[in-house]
């Protein structure tokens, strides 16, 4: 993996903070550690996280693209912070943020049946005191075709971060006496000041001893180690709407990561994945299915039933149809999500070539290519030529 964090994420150097995030999400689901299979996953995943935290941060940013990878690392590992109540580490730029916890990773997703572990990393981090909002988190479900063309509700389990139901999402025992941090005087936050080539930069950060609460308890609740979250098996209920196309997301509010202190939880967005159908291929509203005839059906015209997604319709086929030749049926294709009509069911025609014949059926035959000036034995050959033909 490059060390550039341009080339770590695979974006350019002018994307879009928006585009530097979509990356990390993607990459950080790749190598967390916790799905990755990799033995150098957590390496991986860190340089990631570094990268996503440096260019999202203006200020950062702008001194890596001036400075190069080399000078801004170097410049990172020769600085000290100082700030009015003693020192601390970091790089120049103050340090990074992050959720923490032992749900900060990222998730992997899985189909029906058991979704899976459904966390994503916590993304953004840093900020001060004061309650945030908890993350989204993501997952996949795979649906039929038929279920996408219906609508369906769905249930489903899945492993996700839940307040702590021994602490109440405190982190401590109830009782539990707490103290003024004294790195932060209780106020969540800390003052790093840094020298750099740029001249002194300062950043207000999250304090790292109490992680923004102000206050430091004498004792962590034993269930959750402090964190006030834990793991826990969910059963949801989504409802799928008719017309969904493949890889569109469902919104579960407040069905996401808890919140601190009170604050909104976050959603659960749900990736939609539809199966492969044996009969249908589906372009947008509209789909295209393969329908069989014989030679007679095909030569003299036939009403054919042909099954939809909806029931049984009938297909009126013109005599002297060629096989191959598609028929659309107006409004026989898949709902749409916005819209008023219904898309189109294409119809391709195949004749099929019968593989045995009676002894009248071959006599007909006979008649039939000799009336058209044809010499064949119908015993040989004869069947492999109309093979060919359709």
């Amino acid at each position: 993996m490059s060390e550039d964090f341009y080339d770590i994420l695979g974006v350019s150097r002018d994307a879009s903070e928006e585009e530097i995030e979509q990356a990390y999400r993607q990459k950080a689901t790749e190598y967390h550690p916790d799905v990755s299979d990799e033995p150098d996953a957590e390496e991986k995943f860190k340089k990631i996280k570094k990268a996503k935290e440096v260019l999202t941060d203006e200020e950062k940013r702008q001194a890596y693209d001036r400075m190069g990878h080399d000078q801004f690392e170097q410049a990172e590992k020769r600085g000290g912070f100082e700030d009015g109540r003693g020192g601390g580490a970091g790089g120049p730029f103050g340090g990074a943020g992050g959720a923490g916890g032992p749900f900060g990773g990222a998730g992997g997703g899985g189909g029906m049946g058991g979704i899976g572990d459904i966390f994503e990393e916590f993304f953004g981090g840093g900020g001060g005191r004061g309650s945030r909002a908890g993350k989204d988190l993501r997952t996949r479900m795979e649906i039929t075709l038929q279920e996408a063309y219906e609508g369906t509700t769905k249930e489903f389990t899945a492993a996700r971060p839940e307040r702590c139901g021994e602490c109440g999402g405190r982190g401590y025992p109830r009782g539990t006496d707490v103290r003024t941090c004294p790195q932060c005087n209780g106020r969540g936050q800390v003052r790093q000041v840094q020298q750099t080539p740029l001249g002194r930069v300062q950043q207000t950060t999250t304090c790292p001893d109490c992680e923004g609460e102000g206050e430091i308890p004498e004792e962590s609740c034993a269930v959750c180690d402090g964190s006030g979250i834990t793991r826990e098996e969910a059963t949801l209920t989504v409802d799928v709407p008719a017309g969904i196309e493949d890889g569109q997301t469902l919104r579960m509010d407040g069905e996401g990561a808890p919140g601190e202190r009170g604050a909104p939880d976050g959603d659960l967005l749900i990736d939609v994945e539809i199966a492969d159908s044996d009969r249908y291929e589906r372009d947008g509203a509209d789909l295209h299915v393969t329908e069989p005839i014989s030679f007679p059906q095909a030569v003299f015209g036939d009403t054919v039933r042909v099954d939809t997604l909806g029931g049984t319709v009938e297909l009126d086929v013109p005599a002297g149809t060629q096989s191959g030749e598609t028929f659309r049926l107006r409004g026989k294709g898949m709902p749409k999500l916005r819209g008023r009509r219904d898309g189109d069911l294409f119809v391709q025609v195949r004749v099929v070539t019968p593989e045995n014949l009676n002894d009248e059926q071959k006599e007909a035959l006979q008649a039939f290519a000799e009336a058209g000036g044809e010499e064949v034995d119908v015993s040989e050959g004869f069947f492999e030529k109309l093979n060919d033909f359709f």
